[in-house]
């Protein structure tokens, strides 16, 4: 008898998903890219610079959102897992998750006038707390809809590369937004454009509908794979002691273990530099808002050059190479142009070259070819792991799994922006800074942070990355181990010989 829930096509693993479901699954990562490029861009720039709260303080307000958020992530992460209704476990959470992250979206970027510093630090700490929340409430359960839609190796990686070639798009418009539209060089009076006040209120209002088109769109286009996706399995109630141990027993596994330091290095480096990408451009590199505009064309040209590289690179070189090798070209691409600077070596060009802008786009490159192939690959990962952790455990944890790595991931991605808000009080940064008139120690001290400092942990992570142990054959031999199980407890599911036969 069938007791999964699912069709006779998808016990068998024959079930292909179709492309307008993975493009309307990835899709959905459009609300992330939005929320994520207003709040690494601009956010602390602007609480520091415009509303005039001090850096520390709004490094501070940062990261208790962070945090606050992280510490949710492993609560909605074992409820999603356990939802039983007629729409599925996940769907009915993108749909609760909408309206609040764009109500509260639009307020944090709205704060009242003549705020003192510790009531923009208030306003900042709760909206940012709800942002946070809201958006959790909808990423957790839309990565571990993902892991369970895609049963097949390298079709989970397929699509999640969808997922990341949607939300590397939009990261592309969204700072072309920013840059080109919202924060234009006005002459004298705002220059950087990033220092008008009167634009952030329009931008976190088409910002915001832009989030929840995404999520209907997400949520419509993969609802007719509820009736194939695995049945909540039967387990206690939640309990906060319930939660920690399905915690430690993800923990046990060595693959993931691999992978969660990982990501926990690398957002600690994210965090500090998302917090100092708009000085550093500005100040440290000297651009225009206009010139950072080009980064759009950036992102429009590599983010879908690395969308069909995936699923070849996966093939080619594995998962775990398939984060490793790019993740290292770009901590090269990044830190060789700045600590050419940094030496001062005589024949790199100064600022007022048209050279800078070049080699500024060129790493720019290497970066946006890296970040969608290093952040699929990861995803993917964790889903084989899903499988792994079934096989040793007997139960499915996808939503755990995903939520225990978005928990680490935010929480030292709050330190790193604490850290940021932090240093930049520590090297004097001023408010209402216009282009130029920073000292040159102060400028020196930036990049030192930016570049080189904070890559010391970035070689860590591919340290971590090293010991990943599944690849294909360790993947295969799962899923035959898993299809015996699953015969033994009355599943019916045939071996995967009859799967190959079937689908030829």
């Amino acid at each position: 008898m069938n007791t999964t829930g699912l069709s006779e096509a998808e016990n068998s693993g024959a079930r292909q998903l179709s492309v307008l479901t993975m493009m309307s699954f990835g899709i959905g990562e459009c609300a992330g890219a939005f929320k994520n490029m207003a709040w690494g861009v601009l956010l602390l720039f602007y609480y520091q610079q415009v509303v005039g709260v001090e850096a520390a303080l709004v490094g501070l307000a940062i990261a208790i959102s962070v945090i606050m958020d992280a510490i949710t992530d492993p609560l909605i992460g074992a409820w999603s897992d356990r939802i039983q209704t007629r729409w599925g476990r996940r769907h009915p959470m993108l749909l609760a998750s909408a309206l609040p992250l764009a109500v509260s979206f639009i307020f944090l970027f709205a704060p009242p006038e003549g705020m003192s510093d510790w009531q923009g630090f208030l306003w900042l700490t709760i909206f940012g707390v709800a942002v946070r929340a809201s958006y959790t409430f909808y990423n957790i359960p839309h990565l571990a809809l993902g892991a369970e839609m895609a049963h097949d190796y390298y079709q989970r990686s397929t699509v999640f590369a969808y997922s990341a070639f949607m939300g590397t798009m939009s990261v592309a418009c969204a700072y072309g937004l920013i840059t080109g539209y919202y924060f234009p060089t006005v002459p004298g009076v705002y220059d950087p454009g990033f220092l008008n006040p009167h634009a952030y209120p329009v931008m976190s209002r088409t910002f915001a509908v832009v989030m929840v088109v995404a999520i209907l769109t997400c949520l419509v286009g993969t609802r007719k794979e509820i009736p194939y996706l695995r049945a909540t399995q039967q387990r206690d109630k939640m309990k906060f002691g319930t939660l920690f141990l399905e915690i430690w027993e993800v923990l046990k596994n060595a693959s993931f273990r691999a992978v969660f330091f990982g990501l926990l290095l690398g957002s600690l480096v994210g965090g500090v530099e998302s917090a100092f990408t708009p000085f550093m451009g500005i100040h440290f590199w000297g651009f225009r808002t206009e010139q950072l505009f080009y980064l759009m064309y950036v992102g429009l040209f590599a983010f879908p050059v690395a969308f069909l590289l995936i699923p070849r690179i996966t093939r080619l070189l594995d998962k775990r190479f398939s984060v490793m090798i790019p993740l290292g070209c770009w901590i090269t691409a990044i830190n060789v142009p700045i600590c050419l600077r940094l030496l001062d070596v005589s024949w790199f060009p100064g600022n007022e070259s048209p050279w800078v802008l070049v080699i500024f786009l060129a790493a720019s490159t290497v970066g946006a070819l890296a970040s969608p192939i290093i952040s699929a690959s990861a995803n993917s990962m964790l889903a084989d792991i899903a499988d792994e952790h079934e096989l040793d455990t007997g139960i499915r944890r996808e939503g755990v799994l995903y939520s225990v790595r978005a928990f680490t991931s935010k929480a030292t991605a709050a330190f790193g922006t604490l850290f940021g808000g932090i240093l930049l009080s520590l090297i004097d940064f001023p408010e209402k800074a216009t282009r130029g008139t920073i000292p040159e120690e102060t400028i020196w001290n930036l990049g030192l942070i930016a570049g080189p400092a904070t890559s010391i942990f970035s070689l860590l992570a591919l340290g971590f990355y090293l010991k990943y142990k599944i690849n294909f054959r360790r993947h295969q031999q799962i899923m035959i181990d898993l299809e015996k199980r699953r015969q033994r407890e009355g599943e019916a599911q045939p071996p995967p010989s009859a799967t190959v036969s079937s689908s030829a």
